[in-house]
């Protein structure tokens, strides 16, 4: 609740004002939505937010609702509007009623029931802000106040609207809301007008998606570039996923029939005709897609659909086999046309991962040629690129498998080129991989492995003049393989000094000090570790003079003089002397 506070926007009041007092409505809901929930979709947790704010703004404001016994209802009226917290009161709760109507939107896909409270609570939201946008028409309130309110008070009417599937009257609304919001864009800072226009970028495709329903028939071509450039997500993203599923299951009435590898094949099921019916139209979106966040969102639905279609006749299929075994048909080697169509939609799914996995590769390969911006993130590898080509090979070794094509000769022979080529590119970044850790051998092994792949191609190709439309360029490869055959080489030459002296050194170990050997330049890391050997302790002994010893030979020779008379005699004491010798006393 502290961080809600320090969060919370700062609202002027009439003191800091005294003709009038502006309020940045959207600003301020767009700041509290961002920051209380919304960025992750959590409705619940900004309604708390909402009624937490509600509590601080009427305790502050002395504005409240009875005691803890009692309610007493207040009205906010004009002439209360002394402080511009008052219309704040008002919005938040229009935002708590909103915010908890969206986390009822969410909850009313498994409980349809929840519909019913939804409606009450939008209305309820829609009530508060019309509430707003009568306070607003107080002189105290600027004329900029003015238009945000009504432009928030249209934006919810038009939800009402929508959700009762009022079309003329919702769009009426959003179309109101929508003037508003780009004439504040048009008068105001760029950094407000960049919330208006996002405002504007929201409800354009709910006004397209009204139009449409009313009868305006150009509106679904600009409901689906919409889809393309990723506008109409939230609560339009369904029902535009709905809107051409509709429209699909209008024409798939008119399918009965596929040709595919020289065959036709008929539909029965009605899930297969509308997704083979949409199947050109998602191709030619994702070619059209405006950025690769969108394309890979396109790929992904567009595979989620292929599987739920192969899964439907995948039932049908058993449903089949258990019928034949039953009547015992002797005509069971031959492919039926369900387990044909099977293999047709296989082929489109597994072509939809090869076809996606190749536009990531050339997203990661334009990443990999960018120099590191920064060195603390992980930046794109060689390894990323062989893990998705080993995809692509895995796919296309499924191809060749597929049931009814195990005869068509021309079609194993243009699933054996693309992998060729594939099988090239990955041998490509396996040695880019190889030239990262300085492995020159083993790098210029898989360069040559690549040029024969490559040339191989190209003479496999020329039977095959159509296989390699949509193919990478296999010419272009063979040229950067050689480019990087003479950068491997000059490499290799250059770290030849260091690769076979630094190691060589490392090995040998030489114990020799570095006071004896200052006139050789070594790489030598022990010197900055903890031990560096820089001098001999203990020192070596070393030789030195001997002290000589003298001998006295002429000792024996000489003869000494008397020193009798020298030496002082010592007298007889007698008896007497010698008791006082033994006992001390003559000491």
């Amino acid at each position: 609740m502290a961080a809600d506070r320090q969060n919370e926007a700062k609202v002027p009041t009439l003191d800091e004002n005294k003709e009038n007092f502006p309020m940045f409505v959207l600003q301020i809901i767009k700041e509290s939505q961002q920051q209380h929930g919304l960025r992750h979709g959590d409705y619940q947790r900004y309604r708390g937010y909402c009624s937490r704010r509600l509590r601080r703004l009427r305790k502050t404001l002395g504005f409240k609702m009875g005691n803890r016994h009692k309610f007493v209802g207040k009205k906010i009226t004009v002439e209360m509007l002394s402080d511009s917290r008052y219309l704040l009161l008002v919005l938040m709760e229009a935002e708590r009623a909103w915010s908890y109507a969206m986390q009822l939107k969410q909850e009313a896909n498994t409980e349809p029931r929840k519909r019913f409270h939804l409606l009450a609570r939008l209305r309820k939201a829609a009530k508060h802000s019309e509430k707003l946008e009568k306070l607003c028409e107080s002189p105290r309130v600027d004329a900029k106040t003015k238009l945000e309110a009504q432009a928030y008070t249209a934006y919810l009417t038009g939800m009402v609207e929508f959700e009762l599937q009022e079309w003329k009257r919702a769009m009426e609304a959003f179309n109101k809301c929508k003037t508003i919001y780009e004439k504040l864009a048009s008068a105001f800072t760029e950094e407000l007008a960049v919330l208006y226009r996002q405002r504007v970028d929201e409800i354009s495709p709910n006004i397209r998606y009204c139009a449409y329903n009313i009868g305006d028939q150009n509106a679904i071509n600009d409901l689906m570039q919409m889809r393309l450039t990723g506008g109409g997500g939230g609560m339009m993203a369904e029902k535009l996923e709905a809107l051409i599923t509709q429209a699909r299951t209008k024409q798939a009435a008119t399918m009965s029939e596929v040709e595919w590898r020289g065959r036709t094949v008929p539909v029965k099921i009605d899930k297969a005709r509308i997704f083979l019916l949409g199947l050109a139209d998602n191709e030619a979106a994702i070619a059209q897609a405006s950025n690769e966040e969108t394309k890979e969102h396109l790929y992904e639905t567009l595979l989620a659909e292929c599987r739920d279609t192969i899964q439907a006749v995948r039932e049908e299929l058993k449903a089949e086999a258990k019928q034949r075994e039953r009547s015992s048909d002797s005509d069971s080697g031959k492919v039926s046309n369900m387990q044909f169509l099977h293999s047709y939609l296989t082929y489109i799914k597994l072509c939809t991962l090869v076809k996606r996995n190749e536009s990531m590769a050339h997203t990661l390969q334009a990443k990999l040629k960018e120099p590191e911006a920064d060195e603390t993130k992980r930046g794109p590898r060689p390894q990323d690129l062989i893990r998705l080509y080993d995809i692509i090979l895995q796919s296309l070794a499924e191809l060749s498998t597929l049931q009814g094509l195990e005869d068509d000769h021309t079609f194993q022979k243009e699933v054996s080129l693309k992998t060729l080529v594939y099988k090239a590119y990955r041998c490509f970044f396996i040695a880019q991989s190889y030239v990262l850790v300085k492995k020159w051998s083993e790098a210029l092994v898989l360069y040559e492995r690549v040029l024969k792949y490559a040339k191989e191609v190209q003479s496999k190709a020329k039977s095959l003049n159509n296989s390699l439309k949509d193919l990478p360029d296999v010419q272009e490869l063979i040229a950067e393989v050689s480019a990087e055959k003479y950068s491997l080489q000059a490499a290799a030459i250059l770290d030849t000094d260091d690769t076979a002296e630094v190691p060589a050194q490392q090995q040998v170990k030489d114990n020799t000090p570095l006071c004896d050997r200052l006139e050789t330049f070594r790489l030598d890391t022990t010197l900055v570790g903890k031990h560096p050997n820089l001098v001999q302790f203990p020192p070596d002994f070393q030789p030195i003079p001997c002290k000589p010893l003298f001998f006295d030979l002429a000792l024996n020779h000489v003869a000494f003089p008397p020193l009798d008379d020298k030496v002082e005699q010592k007298g007889k004491g007698g008896l007497t002397g010698y008791i006082k010798g033994i006992f001390g006393f003559g000491s």
